[in-house]
């Protein structure tokens, strides 16, 4: 499948747009109403869209088949991924992984060991049990191990948690904080909230900041992240939306709205301004 592509923005009306994922189209796999035709009505309109997405426990491809089979049209070169991230900052080095295996797919050019490593790569968490053996006690002491040996350490992303059908759940940015706080180290993060992430979004849609959109449901990753970058900013009210994290982070995003299906609409509205 093709979907048609807006060689450049051409008008005040037409503006390139950052989606994340989940949290906006679907929750743990369970579509959130109104995602497609909300798609196929940015396209319609001649917006330049890129799905930016921090999950880490499926492969890009498989996350684009995920994607479309919940009607989202959309190519597989459209969805940026951090795995694909970690393949091009770390394209010859050698690493020791704590990801989940259906990623290792996207880590081309990356040389994975078990020991002697030069960098660590720390991956987020899933809903199953191969998160309990990757952050298993002894993986753990294996990467503080090679951190204290001198390699360097990078994460997919550092969120402390993320929504499921079963409720928020503790994800991988406590085992990176561990690992920093043991090692007496910061990691580098490869996805959102990163200046690198954001900036190859913008590069990929050929798009300046102040004429691009991220719409997400972290206000930490999304919003926070997409401000520093000097986006335009706007918070759904579904995934890991919660009212009190706003106040609290005293992070404000451009526009706040109930989901995605109501963006089309109300981006036209504010790009009319």
């Amino acid at each position: 499948m093709e979907t048609d592509r807006v060689t450049r923005i051409e008008s005040p009306a037409m503006a390139a747009i950052l989606l994340d994922v989940d949290g906006v189209f679907h929750v743990s796999g369970e579509p959130i109403p109104g995602g497609a035709e909300a798609v196929r009505a940015l396209r319609a309109a001649g917006h330049r869209l890129r799905f930016v997405t921090n999950n880490t426990t499926r492969s890009r491809a498989r996350q684009a088949d995920d994607l479309r089979a919940l009607g989202v049209e959309l190519e597989d070169e459209e969805l940026q991924t951090t795995p694909r991230a970690a393949a091009r900052a770390l394209a010859g080095r050698s690493v020791l992984a704590l990801t989940m295996q259906a990623i290792v797919e996207d880590l081309e050019g990356v040389e994975l060991v078990g020991e002697g490593a030069d960098a660590v790569l720390v991956g987020g968490a899933d809903e199953t049990e191969e998160t309990g053996r990757v952050f298993s006690y002894m993986n753990l002491a294996r990467a503080f191990a090679e951190l204290e040996g001198g390699a360097d350490l990078y994460c997919l992303h550092k969120n402390r948690w993320w929504q499921t059908a079963r409720g928020p759940l503790l994800d991988a940015g406590v085992f990176v904080a561990g690992l920093e706080y043991a090692a007496g180290i910061e990691a580098t993060v490869l996805g959102k909230p990163s200046v690198a992430y954001f900036a190859a979004a913008l590069e990929a849609v050929d798009a300046d900041p102040e004429r691009t959109w991220i719409v997400g449901d972290d206000v930490e990753s999304d919003i926070a992240g997409g401000q520093r970058f000097g986006l335009r900013t706007i918070l759904v009210r579904t995934g890991k939306f919660r009212p009190d994290a706003v106040e609290r982070a005293g992070v404000f995003p451009d526009v706040i709205i109930s989901s995605i299906a109501n963006l089309p609409e109300q981006l036209e509205r504010e790009l009319g301004r």
